[in-house]
């Protein structure tokens, strides 16, 4: 049987409405862009030099949209500032393009780093036009974390994740084992989101049904989380709600502490999750230096690998992407060639390692030292932005968000499906950290 899609007797009418509708609050295509990456994309070759996700496309869409809201005059006010920080990313990442050891490859670089670091979040800046806005995005984090959260919990309770110590128990949602991080990205998000809104709604004023259910959602995400068995998503989820529960309220972090204490008990001795692993994950966490896993052995030799070809290019870089096209020439001999990626619908493969997992180490071996200035003027310009300007919910998401990103990248970097969530959360932060005069924080 064929499926159609019935816009009514007026079809050409439906669409214009759906148009108008759009141009009136383009945040919603900003929230779609969220959602969107929950679509699975099916296993993939990692090695490619493109990924185009439904996320992408929608991010393309409001990138568009905004485009024809500046011809036609209609963007809300964005200051200097702001257009000096995205300018100096796309300006370090041209210049690094034209210096490039391969400019043809670092071609499709450029266009990505403009896309997720410039672009996009221009979109979702000119998009938050009120609290509804920013609502709806935040929305669209909690809901898009419930998705895979719940596909996650259930992987780890039926033995039908992805391989962990030989077992298939850890949760990766939607996503598949290929691209591991993604849940506890997605979650992690979802989380603090929740957290966030939940905190925004206290008061007299406040919703105290919507408090509530934030409070719950974010009590549900932390068993997904536990069981990704990310260490980076742990410690970047815990650095970020630190920063958010400090910013909105001194006492209610110690409380908030005691808490999270109690709610680890619970987790791992009441249910059991130390018996599945995830108390010597969090033990491994200690000993990344003295006695590193093969994991964290690899990150390191693919710092010292970024760093060497750095020292070859100081000024401008290798050029985007020539990262991977350097590695074996640069990299020590004891580096593993992949990493090992199993579950039931792959099997068992190696995944090539492609960046170094870190961005700023990214940033200075391809763009080299014009290009880590520009990134961490706009990241410091917007983290110092959202401290000043965080005192209600959605401020303080936009800060504790910006605050995951900036650690996750300490050991991560842009790449794999969720890698467009990175972009909403930058246009996040830059509202708030530069609010226009009439919007809401």
């Amino acid at each position: 049987m064929a499926l159609t899609l019935d816009l009514g007797p007026h079809p050409a009418r439906a669409l214009h409405r759906a148009g108008a509708a759009l141009a009136a609050r383009p945040s919603l295509l900003a929230a779609a862009t969220v959602l969107l990456v929950c679509v699975p994309t099916g296993e993939k070759d990692v090695s490619a030099a493109v990924h185009i996700t439904a996320a992408d496309l929608a991010s393309l869409a409001l990138v568009a949209l905004t485009a024809v809201d500046l011809l036609r005059g209609r963007l809300p006010a964005i200051d200097r500032g702001t257009c000096a920080l995205f300018g100096a990313i796309v300006l370090s990442a041209a210049v690094a393009t034209i210096g490039s050891i391969d400019p043809a490859t670092s071609l499709t670089g450029f266009v990505r780093l403009t896309q997720v670091f410039v672009l996009v979040p221009a979109g979702v800046l000119c998009a938050l036009r009120d609290r509804t806005d920013q609502r709806l995005i935040l929305g669209s984090f909690v809901a898009a974390a419930l998705i895979q959260g719940v596909v996650g919990a259930h992987q780890y309770l039926t033995r039908t994740g992805a391989s962990y110590t030989g077992q298939p128990i850890r949760a990766v949602g939607t996503f598949g084992a290929l691209d591991i991080m993604a849940m506890s990205t997605v979650v992690s998000y979802g989380l603090l989101a929740a957290l966030a809104l939940a905190l925004g709604e206290r008061g007299p004023g406040g919703d105290r049904r919507l408090r509530r259910a934030m409070y719950a959602a974010a009590a549900f995400l932390a068993f997904p989380l536990a069981v990704s068995f990310s260490r980076g998503s742990w410690i970047a989820t815990g650095a970020a709600a630190a920063v958010l529960l400090l910013r909105a309220d001194a006492r209610l972090a110690v409380r908030s502490a005691v808490l999270g204490l109690a709610a680890v008990v619970v987790l791992v001795g009441g249910l059991g999750l130390g018996a599945s692993g995830v108390t010597a994950r969090i033990g491994s966490i200690g000993s990344v230096s003295a006695a590193p896993d093969q994991s964290v052995s690899d990150r390191y030799d693919l710092w010292g690998t970024a760093e060497r070809i750095w020292q070859d290019h100081p000024v401008s870089g290798a050029g985007p992407k020539a990262f991977q096209q350097l590695r074996d020439s640069h990299a020590p001999l004891r580096l593993s060639s992949g990493s090992d990626a199993a579950d039931a619908t792959i099997g068992f493969q190696r995944e090539p390692l492609l960046s170094p997992h870190n961005m700023y180490f990214l940033v200075l071996s391809e763009q080299g030292l014009i290009g880590i200035v520009a990134y961490a003027a706009l990241f410091f310009g917007l983290f110092l932005g959202c401290l000043r300007h965080a005192p209600a919910g959605q401020g303080l998401a936009a800060l504790a968000l910006l605050t995951w990103v900036l650690v996750d990248f300490l050991y991560a970097d842009i790449g794999g499906t969720t890698t467009v969530l990175t972009s909403v959360v930058l246009g996040l932060a830059a509202r708030t950290a530069r609010p226009a005069r009439g919007h809401a924080r």
